[in-house]
C-alpha cells in the first residue's frame, strides 16, 4: 500500500479521479445552490451564448447552461463507467477464476462461452439492442456495456489463475483437504488484486467511452444528462457547425481527463508489480538527477571564471 500511495502516476491519477467522483457526489447540490440553477432550465435571453457573464460556460442554443449540464453529466457517465466496470470484471471473475481453477470440462465449456461473446461485434449489438428499448437510461447503458465488454477480461483472469493453481501453496492446500471455493477466496482471489484493480479502471474507461459512442450515434436521451449526450446534442443541434465550442469541448475534455487519470494509475500499478519497470523508472529519475547536478556544477564553474 506504501508503493501504491507513493507512486507519483498513482497519485496524479487518484486525484483526477476522486476530483470526478467528488463531482459526481455533489454535483446537484453545487447546481442547485451555488450556480442558481438546473441544466434543463432554459434562459431565453441567452440563447446559444458564449462564456461569461451569468453563463460561466456559455449556453446552448436552447438557452441551457452548460456548466450545469457539465457538472451533472458528470455523475450520469461516472455512474455509467463504475456500473458498467463492476458489473464486467464481477462477471469476468466468476466465470474467469472458476473456469481457471476448476478445469476440466467447466473450463471447457466456461471457455468456450467466453470465446462466442469476445467474437461478437460487441457495439453495434448494444446499438441494436438499446433500439428496441423503450427507455435506455444511464442504468440501461451501463447494463449493456458490461454485459458485452466481460470477455477480454476473463480471459486475462483465466490465465492468471492456470498459473496460480500449479503453485506450491495451493497443491499443499489440497492435500490437507481444503475447500475449493476457500482456496479460491482467501487463496487465488487476493493474488489477482493487481489484476482485478487494472482491469476494472480499464472498463470503467471503457464503459465511459462507449456510453459516449452510443449517445452520439443517438441511443437514448430524454431527461438524463451525462457527457455523452451533450456532445451528442451539440452535435444535432449543429453546435459543432457553428463552432460553439464550449458546448462540446469540456465534456470531451474531461472525458480524456478520465482517461488519463485511470491509465496513469494503471501504470503505477505495472511499475509497482513489475520490477523491471520499477527499477528503470527508478534508474531513469537518477539519470536525470545527476544530469541536473552536472549542468548546475558546470554553470556555478563557468560563474566563478569569470
Amino acid at each position: 500500500m506504501s508503493q501504491f500511495l507513493t507512486n507519483g502516476k498513482v497519485r496524479i491519477g487518484l486525484a483526477v479521479f476522486g476530483a470526478f467522483l467528488l463531482i459526481a457526489l455533489i454535483g446537484s447540490w453545487l447546481v442547485s445552490s451555488v450556480l442558481g440553477t438546473d441544466p434543463h432550465r432554459i434562459d431565453y435571453d441567452a440563447l446559444g451564448a458564449a462564456p461569461g457573464g451569468e453563463h460561466l460556460l456559455g449556453t446552448t442554443t436552447s438557452g441551457q447552461d452548460v456548466l450545469a449540464q457539465l457538472i451533472t453529466g458528470c455523475r450520469g457517465s461516472v455512474a455509467v463507467g463504475l456500473l458498467s466496470g463492476v458489473l464486467a470484471v464481477g462477471v469476468a471473475a466468476l466465470v474467469g477464476v472458476t473456469g481457471g481453477f476448476i478445469g476440466g470440462r467447466t473450463d471447457q465449456m466456461l471457455t468456450a462461452v467466453t470465446n462466442i461473446f469476445a467474437t461478437l461485434p460487441s457495439f453495434p449489438l448494444m446499438l441494436i439492442v438499446a433500439g428496441y428499448m423503450a427507455n435506455v437510461g444511464p442504468v440501461a447503458i451501463a447494463l449493456l456495456i458490461g454485459l458485452f465488454e466481460w470477455p477480454v477480461c476473463a480471459r486475462y483472469l483465466r490465465a492468471q489463475t492456470l498459473s496460480l493453481r500449479g503453485r506450491d501453496f495451493v497443491q499443499a492446500l489440497r492435500m490437507v483437504g481444503e475447500s475449493r471455493w476457500r482456496m479460491v477466496l482467501v487463496e487465488i482471489m487476493p493474488h489477482l488484486t493487481g489484476i482485478l484493480s487494472s482491469l476494472f479502471l480499464r472498463a470503467v474507461v471503457t464503459g465511459v467511452f462507449t456510453e459516449a459512442g452510443l449517445r452520439f450515434l443517438g441511443i437514448g436521451g430524454g431527461d438524463s444528462v451525462t457527457w455523452g449526450t451533450m456532445i451528442a446534442f451539440a452535435q444535432q443541434q449543429e453546435g459543432v457547425v457553428r463552432g460553439m465550442w464550449w458546448w462540446f469541448a469540456p465534456p470531451g475534455l474531461f472525458i480524456a481527463l478520465l482517461g488519463t487519470a485511470t491509465a496513469l494509475v494503471n501504470f503505477g500499478l505495472d511499475e509497482i508489480g513489475n520490477p523491471v519497470l520499477r527499477h528503470s523508472s527508478r534508474a531513469a529519475v537518477r539519470r536525470a538527477t545527476a544530469h541536473m547536478a552536472a549542468r548546475r556544477d558546470r554553470t556555478n564553474t563557468v560563474e566563478v571564471a569569470s
